[in-house]
């Protein structure tokens, strides 16, 4: 018997976690990305520490282990001259985006997905399932829209996830693998035009102090509009998976485990051909508290109580609260 077809729209993390689920079901798989990979992209490049049990689902474990990611055990919040520190419950990861996604089309194009460097247009009715895993496509008004920034820097830093709060946006710093330490956050549009899209301007002094002992490797990469959404409603033209499903303040790091869990998720009920209405059930079941409480997070930061929300919530439960429920 022929394999049944899934077509998957997107490359990224959860386009291609997505594919190797489908693969693994005995799904013949073609997927289309527009962008050649692999590439630097804006990204925290944190990997929580249940991302190892999906990558070992995806039969990924040892290929991720011998792209040398990095282990943290900690995080810092500095919130001006304050700030919060406490071990992760488990030791997290951290990977650049370059790595990873090299990392993940290897094993798709291997495992035997047809990729196309082309773009495809969504029909309103697919002949057969398809994944959308496009990434953010939300427009959004001129004025105060949020953009995403980062760049690479050289130099010796503690293995530690820290982040920098400041006027109507922070900034992540955390190293990764080969000597490179991660440097990403986001910021109102307007800030950054003011300062010529040059970030470092809006850094407190503690973060630039930092900076200055290191040598940037890459020019300030920015990206948006960043615009917070949720769906878990029926989309009659695919399985949305990714920040396609849904995207919520990368303040909570957990921006990569939930596309490899809703790309595996999306891939295997595509290839077992599984309703629409049955693949948002278990999205929500597994995102809804993830999605509830990163929005009320962004609704503090907005009105200025992020640093009592951190202050009285304790570090391990603040950290659970930001995880998909799996």
């Amino acid at each position: 018997m022929e394999p049944h077809p899934v077509t998957v729209i997107g490359g990224g993390p959860a386009g291609c976690a997505a594919a190797l689920a489908a693969l693994a079901e005995g799904a013949a798989v073609t997927l289309y990305e527009k962008s050649r990979f692999p590439c630097h992209k804006v990204c925290g490049e944190f990997l929580s520490p249940e991302i190892v049990s999906i990558l070992e689902a995806l039969h990924l474990g040892p290929a991720f282990f011998a792209a040398r990611p990095l282990r943290l055990a900690r995080v810092v919040l500095h919130f001006g001259r304050s700030e919060k520190s406490f071990r992760l419950p488990e030791p997290a990861y951290s990977l650049s985006r370059l790595s990873l996604d090299r990392l993940l089309r290897q094993e798709t194009a291997q495992r035997g997905a047809e990729l196309r460097t082309e773009t495809i247009k969504l029909p309103d009715a697919p002949s057969q399932p398809t994944v959308v895993a496009h990434g953010r496509q939300t427009p959004a008004p001129k004025g105060q829209r949020l953009f995403g920034f980062k760049a690479h820097f050289r130099g010796a830093v503690d293995q530690a996830v820290e982040m920098f709060f400041f006027r109507g946006g922070y900034a992540g710093l955390s190293p990764v693998e080969d000597g490179a330490v991660n440097v990403c956050g986001l910021a109102p549009e307007q800030l950054l035009h003011e300062c010529g899209f040059q970030p470092e301007a809006l850094f407190p002094e503690d973060l630039r102090a930092r900076l200055r002992a290191l040598e940037r490797s890459f020019d300030w990469l920015i990206t948006g509009p960043l615009v917070f959404h949720r769906e878990f409603h029926n989309h009659a033209r695919g399985y949305l998976a990714g920040d396609a499903m849904g995207f919520v303040d990368p303040f909570t790091g957990s921006g990569i485990l939930s596309a490899l869990l809703t790309g595996r998720l999306a891939g295997q009920h595509a290839a077992r051909r599984t309703s629409l209405e049955c693949y948002n059930t278990e999205c929500r079941r597994t995102l809804q508290r993830h999605y509830g409480f990163a929005f009320a997070v962004r609704a503090a930061l907005d009105a200025g109580l992020a640093e009592g929300l951190a202050r009285w919530i304790p570090g391990p439960l603040l950290y659970r609260l930001t995880r998909p429920a799996l």
